[in-house]
């Protein structure tokens, strides 16, 4: 039942199935998979059993009900809800819990949807693998001794391990795309203010952006119509009218559109020959479908990594240090400040950040903080600033002359855990494909597109201009009608509905 949010909504208002029996079922998946995924850091099951039984009995007594109506979903611990923990990953927020809802999860509650847990992330969205969470790591459905990619891993393998057939999750520089890809499922980027970001605890603000994430292109278009639209509370947010995204889902073929291929970096040491396949079974079959592909090269690329990473940490040290022991979060034992050689504040200060943050989060704090710091800021922040404008003047030139940009997501299918924890420079390669869409803010998705020897997925990548999510959805759609990698299930999923 969990395969398709569209065919769950199908079933529920024809009145196949009841919402108890799909949260019913999502949570005994949850459970089933818990022990070896570890895809939550919180399960709501009493409460989204209360709302399916109440969503059950407005619809039996023939009351209006909202578009995803008993719909179970899964969300991001880096979201806040006000009816269970918000803790981003960290010790820093253990057991928070926030007075309120974020925008995009008020708005999938209003819709109808049932919010069944917490997914698991790297601490403040500050990795590629989910291996930085204080919550323990998270396996990949499809093998679990591999990662199954970050910052939203959890949010990623909870749909692929079966337990719900929706997810949101957050790209700061690929975070939604990169698990997406690595689960095998489809994860969708929207535009820069497309989506609120009101609720999310910001890591980058310019760059962060909320996404669902789903198995097919079909889900994600469902998951986006619930939580896109203008957020007066949000100063980013973008007053723009919210197409109806149903139209892209009938498109039969791509004739017309001009497709450019990214072929920049695929040359580099370490890029995996599946990467390339994929990239090579995409190409055929968007052509086949009508498009015409054509080349496309942005100059700016080889400057998307260092850019983003000065950028990013800036950004964070800014927003962290909010994280201080004085207005919420983790503090320090009394004790251990009066043992202190500093000064009570300063001790304070110093051990609750010490004490609260991982090792990641830490890195990037000081790296952010030196390159503003005094003497350094024109060297590094604002020097990126300049190049950032390089990178979307890029893609401006380049939607010139393609309708969107087909190109890899990762490297390489998902690595080991404990494969890159060591090495932080080859953690933040695993961002060479994905982080120009943030620094551009433009949309972008991760498709399922083909597997390597031993069974890993693959995924590719599709860029559009800035709020043409529509042409986004439209050719992902055609491509997943035109190919089977978005039906193809990990074992673990089959485990999961066969108890």
């Amino acid at each position: 039942m969990l395969h398709s949010a569209s065919e769950i909504l199908k079933q529920l208002d024809s009145g196949e199935v009841t919402a108890v029996e799909v949260i019913a079922q999502s949570l005994a998946a949850i459970r089933a998979s818990q022990p070896t995924i570890n895809a939550f850091t919180h399960v709501a099951g009493e409460t989204a059993m209360q709302a399916a039984e109440a969503v059950d009995a407005d619809r039996k007594a023939g009351k209006t009900l909202g578009p995803l109506a008993g719909l179970p979903v899964a969300i991001k611990d880096v979201l806040c809800t006000s009816d269970m923990p918000t803790t981003c990953s960290s010790k820093m927020l253990e057991g928070f819990v926030p007075p309120y809802d974020a925008t995009v999860v008020a708005r999938l509650k209003s819709a109808g949807a049932i919010v069944v847990g917490k997914t698991n992330m790297d601490e403040f969205a500050m990795g590629a693998s989910t291996e930085t969470s204080a919550m323990g790591v998270t396996g990949n459905p499809w093998d679990t001794t591999k990662t199954p990619g970050g910052s939203s891993g959890g949010a990623a393998a909870a749909v692929a391990a079966g337990t719900v057939p929706l997810s949101l999750g957050t790209d700061t520089g690929g975070s939604i795309r990169q698990p997406a890809a690595f689960c095998g499922i489809t994860g969708l980027k929207p535009t820069y203010g497309r989506v609120s970001r009101y609720g999310l605890v910001a890591f980058a603000s310019s760059l962060d952006q909320a996404g669902p994430m789903g198995w097919s292109v079909d889900d994600v278009a469902i998951g986006l119509q619930a939580m896109a639209g203008y957020d007066p509370r949000d100063s980013t947010s973008v007053n723009a009218e919210v197409p109806d995204f149903t139209p892209a889902m009938a498109a039969e073929d791509v004739r017309g559109m001009r497709i450019g291929v990214l072929r920049e970096g695929l040359d580099q040491d370490g890029i995996s020959p599946a990467v390339r396949d994929a990239l090579a079974t995409a190409e055929s079959v968007f052509r086949e479908q009508g498009a015409e592909i054509v080349e496309v090269e942005l100059p700016h690329s080889k400057y998307w990594v260092p850019t983003y990473y000065v950028i990013a940490p800036c950004e964070a040290s800014s927003n962290l240090s909010r994280f201080d022991g004085a207005h919420y979060g983790y503090r320090v034992a009394d004790a251990e400040i009066a043992a202190a050689d500093s000064g009570p504040l300063e001790a304070m200060y110093s051990l609750s950040r010490a004490g609260g943050f991982g090792s990641e989060v830490k890195r990037r704090i000081m790296v952010g903080t030196y390159a503003l710091s005094e003497g350094y800021y024109d060297a590094y922040y604002n020097q990126a600033l300049k190049v950032r404008r390089l990178i979307r003047n890029d893609y401006d030139a380049a939607f010139q002359q393609v309708d969107l940009m087909l190109g890899p997501v990762t490297p390489s299918p998902a690595f080991a855990l404990n494969e890159k924890t060591d090495d932080p420079i080859a953690m933040y390669l695993c961002d060479l494909f994905t982080v120009g869409a943030n620094l551009a803010g433009v949309p972008a998705i991760s498709l399922p597109g083909g597997f390597d020897a031993d069974g890993l997925p693959v995924g590719v990548q599709l860029q559009a201009p800035v709020m043409e999510e529509t042409r986004l959805l439209r050719a992902g759609n055609v491509f997943q009608m035109a190919s089977d990698f978005h039906t193809r299930r990990p074992p673990t999923f089959t485990a999961n509905h066969s108890q």
